[in-house]
């Protein structure tokens, strides 16, 4: 096949419609980005050229950080709000792939009679809206009078459906039942099974279970809202943001005059950004495993 024949009206067109796309995407991501290292006065004046790429200085991010940071009574609440979203959402992760792993190997490798009743739950909680839960959640959190503490938000994020049926579609697909009846006849119990063999195969699935549920707790706004908002030095960084924005002179004047340190686009743009960190962190460390996918197994091991 020559090359004329390879890029053809049709794929060259394909092509340019992707870059199109890709354009229309990246653009405002890298005008936010660009945002957080501008001043004040370069954005109000309109200046710095292109996506004001000329207006870009790191003493405009250090500017911003200590106006970010110095929000609150008595400042670094920005930072504190960081350390409670990675506390609540890395241990939820954790939590999430300690339950999910022995939870998806049972339905998967075990037959026990609630079998199929367990899978349908678990598909039926894993769409079913989280809005639906805040609720009762929040009623027996107040029961046992913990509102506003960090724990019981992070034990309730350890409750992922999407992780245990992740790890039990692993388990079905790449570890055989042969495998598992050979163990027990040569004397392993269910437990030591899955501890000697189970456990061995679920790299790839831990690290996509814990980073699943990472995102999905660092992102969480509503439980985080429901159960911390009366505490403000234990809140998240998500619902953090929403109050940064709040007090910004650009969306609520009347609270922003009250406030000795003034927060407009470069600096709720920094805010942002830096909350994004993580993220990109997570994403960078298993972004191996995310696109190699479920490939090693029992008998490929």
């Amino acid at each position: 096949m020559t090359g004329i024949e390879t890029w053809s009206a049709g794929r060259l067109a394909r092509v340019v419609s992707m870059l199109f796309v890709a354009v229309l995407f990246l653009l405002p991501i890298a005008g936010f980005v660009a945002m957080a290292f501008r001043s004040n006065d370069g954005v109000e004046a309109g200046e710095g050229g292109f996506l004001g790429l000329g207006d870009i200085a790191w003493s405009n991010v250090q500017y911003s950080w200590s106006q970010v940071n110095g929000f609150g009574p008595e400042g670094g609440l920005f930072s504190r709000w960081l350390m409670n979203s990675l506390v609540v959402a890395g241990g939820g992760a954790i939590l999430a792939v300690v339950a999910a792993l022995p939870a998806g190997y049972a339905m998967a490798r075990l037959r026990f009679r609630a079998r199929r009743a367990v899978l349908l739950i678990t598909l039926v909680t894993m769409v079913m809206p989280n809005t639906v839960l805040v609720i009762p959640l929040f009623l027996e959190v107040n029961a046992v009078g913990a509102v506003g503490q960090l724990w019981p938000v992070a034990l309730i994020m350890g409750f992922f459906p999407f992780g245990v049926y992740l790890s039990y579609i692993h388990y079905l697909t790449t570890m055989p039942r042969e495998l598992v009846e050979a163990a027990r006849l040569d004397g392993l119990g269910e437990v030591l099974v899955f501890w000697w063999i189970g456990l061995r195969i679920s790299k790839q699935v831990v690290v996509l279970v814990a980073f699943f549920a990472f995102v999905a707790n660092w992102t969480n706004f509503f439980l985080p809202l429901a159960l911390l908002s009366s505490n403000q030095n234990n809140q998240t960084v998500s619902i953090g943001l929403q109050q940064l924005i709040g007090a910004s002179p650009l969306f609520n004047p009347t609270v922003a005059a009250g406030l000795d340190v003034k927060l407009y686009m470069p600096q709720l743009a920094l805010a942002t950004f830096i909350s994004m960190l993580p993220l990109l962190v997570v994403f960078l460390g298993a972004q191996r495993f995310l696109i190699r996918g479920e490939t090693v197994g029992a008998v490929k091991g």
